[in-house]
């Protein structure tokens, strides 16, 4: 015989646990992605559970990412350096002097956000006749309007190129090169950029350098930053973006997959598989994961207590940045650390045969 309810009654604390949560992705969400990006989102929540950092740039993603940098970054009255800023500072006559008399660069800058880590930079280069133009190239379309906005205000008499990329996934497009008229490759050499520690915050690092090693000449520099150091012995302390710009893309992750306030939490901890210092939600109950438009019919199921990475970030001894630079290709050319000694900025270019 059925067992009855009382309206007012209790389950037992075995039969709660077990209920299944469903959240679906929001219709913004399937507005702000392609349909291959929800795939790639797809892919990597079931493989490796995680939300790709990179595509928290992309929507109003971009706005958070920009309010992130502009008050937390940008120099003020009350803070008056910028770590990669001064780096560039510092590094300006050595990549200066590689370029020839009579000599024109582009500047590539892939990641470029909002440009304004390169505004001084370009201003000493462009006061010497020295840019030939300046290219941004992001995953997000949002983010290279920001960069457009800028950079012209800034450079009205310098070229400006965008084009969307995913430097994980793709190498610079040769077509940005071409010239207008002839419509042969340019060989105006280049100055490849990837500046906001965005090296440590890629799952595959490895891809990435070889991209950009696929995507330079001989005459042709690449330039990055990143924190130096090591990230087991991490403290737990979260400052920067571990803990302002990780805290907007939580409230942004879950709005857009369906994931709700009082089902998860927000865990930052050091991931001892990656050697990266990630952040996580945690989830407190079962969840199904139901994507299903644009064609797509899709079921993640994900445990309680299982987490999911939304962000991660490795810092770089120096053996292990020289052996990454060798495996994909490049060759270090030089080097400087800050007066924290906590970041680096590296010129390289490809290495000989």
């Amino acid at each position: 015989m059925a067992q009855n309810f009382h309206s007012n009654s209790q389950l037992p604390s075995d039969m709660s646990t077990a209920i299944n949560r469903t959240a679906k992705p929001s219709s913004e969400f399937y507005s702000i992605f392609s349909e291959e990006e929800v795939l790639g989102i797809i892919h990597a929540l079931e493989v490796r559970r995680e939300i790709p950092l990179k595509y928290s740039y992309k929507g109003r993603g971009a706005k958070i990412w920009d309010d992130f940098y502009l008050k937390y970054v940008i120099p003020t009255w009350y803070r008056a350096s910028n770590v990669e800023i001064d780096l560039l500072t510092d590094n300006f006559k050595y990549l200066n002097d590689n370029i020839k008399s009579g000599e024109k660069v582009n500047i590539v800058d892939v990641g470029a956000g909002n440009s304004y880590p390169l505004k001084k930079f370009i201003q000493r280069l462009n006061k010497l006749a020295k840019i030939n133009k300046y290219i941004a190239l992001d995953i997000s379309e949002e983010v290279l309007h920001l960069s457009k906005n800028n950079f012209t205000k800034w450079f009205p008499l310098v070229e400006f190129l965008c084009s969307t990329l995913d430097i994980e996934n793709s190498c610079v497009p040769k077509h940005l090169f071409q010239n207008k008229v002839s419509l042969e490759i340019d060989d105006t050499p280049k100055i490849l950029f990837h500046l906001g520690v965005t090296i440590g915050n890629h799952q595959n690092r490895d891809k990435v350098l070889k991209n950009f090693k696929d995507s330079m000449g001989q005459n042709d520099f690449l330039v990055f930053t990143n924190e130096i150091g090591s990230n087991s012995t991490w403290n737990g302390n979260v400052r920067g973006g571990c803990k302002y710009h990780v805290e907007e893309i939580y409230g942004w992750v879950k709005s857009k997959i369906g994931i709700k306030s009082e089902d998860c939490e927000l865990v930052r901890k050091y991931d001892l598989k990656t050697d990266s210092i990630v952040a996580n939600i945690k989830l407190r109950h079962n969840h199904t994961l139901n994507f299903s438009r644009m064609g797509i019919d899709k079921k993640i199921e994900i445990s309680e207590g299982e987490e999911i990475t939304i962000w991660r970030h490795h810092k770089y001894e120096i053996p292990k940045l020289l052996q990454e630079l060798e495996s994909s290709g490049l060759q270090l050319l030089h080097y400087s650390i800050d007066k924290y000694k906590s970041h680096i900025m590296v010129i390289c270019k490809v290495a000989s045969n």
